[in-house]
């Protein structure tokens, strides 16, 4: 009769090596979905490819991140290190740019290059997370912890701004109300305010009839898009009327078109588009009508983006 032959100790110790590195290749696995799952790496993948195969009239008639290239690459807002910038809106008018620091509340003025023209101190604000332009000094602060919009007005001469003397509107509570209200963007076209709510990412619109106040409530947008692990902030292009998000947590910026369809993306990481390293939290975002993308990073980075062809 036939035996079976006994294992050798050489032929076991082979088995538990192979057994154990493809226990820690599934795990590693595993790990990698997982991390691909939760920064949607899959549907950037998709939009990538999706991205090869549009038209050179298509591209455009869009804003079209992945021709971006950064001009001005983490530049310091100085003596800002723990106010943390937290949104970024371009006022037509003045050529200026307009951020909020959320840690300690002030509002700054900033030339495009990102030169502190001045600060004002926001009294009565807690965390102010959204700011917006609407025109003729108008401009809408969202502070995500009161859950208010206040619209306030600014000019050349205003050096502090006190709550209590503008309108304000209550934001309503949300699913998770630590995470509210971040987004804001003045929809000029539609008169209306395009808000953005942190986690889960959503929006929202806010009808005006007089482009200085808002009427009725805030109507919520149906949206299978927005997928990012939170949403920080929103732009509007001038001249596409296509709307830009932006994901601190993802390293996101998504180019979305007036029915909420995907067009084109922007990675935020390190070899990206011109970038030397990832920005660590891109909290704002604003366009200008040459196409000029800005975006400021907390705590204290600025930065600007601009595609071969322009000036």
């Amino acid at each position: 009769m036939a035996t079976t032959p006994m294992p050798t100790f050489k032929t076991a110790r082979r088995s538990s090596f192979f057994k154990r590195w493809s226990f820690w290749l599934l795990l590693l696995a595993a790990a990698a979905y997982g991390l691909a799952f939760a920064m949607h790496w899959d549907n950037r993948g998709v939009l990538w490819l999706r991205e090869r195969f549009v038209s050179p009239s298509e591209r455009q008639a869009s804003v079209w991140l992945p021709d971006y290239r950064a001009v001005i690459d983490a530049k310091l807002l100085p003596g800002m290190e723990s106010d943390e910038a937290s949104d970024l809106a371009y006022d037509p008018q003045t050529k200026t740019l307009f951020s909020v620091m959320g840690k300690n509340p002030f509002l700054v003025e900033l030339n495009l290059q990102g030169d502190v023209l001045r600060k004002m101190p926001l009294v009565g604000w807690s965390n102010p997370e959204g700011v917006t332009v609407m025109g003729n000094g108008l401009l809408a602060i969202v502070d995500e912890r009161q859950h208010l919009l206040t619209i306030v007005k600014v000019d050349a001469n205003t050096r502090e701004l006190n709550i209590a003397n503008f309108p304000k509107y209550d934001l309503g509570p949300s699913k998770n109300q630590n995470k509210a209200f971040e987004g804001v963007v003045w929809d000029s076209r539609n008169q209306q305010m395009l808000l953005g709510e942190e986690r889960p990412p959503a929006l929202f619109t806010w009808k005006s009839s007089d482009g200085q106040t808002l009427t009725g409530d805030k109507q919520k947008l149906a949206s299978n898009a927005l997928d990012m692990r939170n949403l920080s902030a929103l732009a509007i292009d001038p001249r596409t009327h296509h709307t830009l998000v932006l994901s601190a947590d993802s390293h996101l910026l998504l180019e979305l078109d007036e029915k909420g369809k995907q067009v084109s993306f922007m990675a935020l990481l390190g070899s990206f588009n011109g970038l030397n390293e990832t920005i660590p939290r891109a909290e704002g975002v604003a366009l200008d009508e040459a196409g000029t993308l800005y975006m400021v990073s907390e705590p204290n980075l600025f930065y600007a983006f601009k595609k071969p062809a322009q000036p």
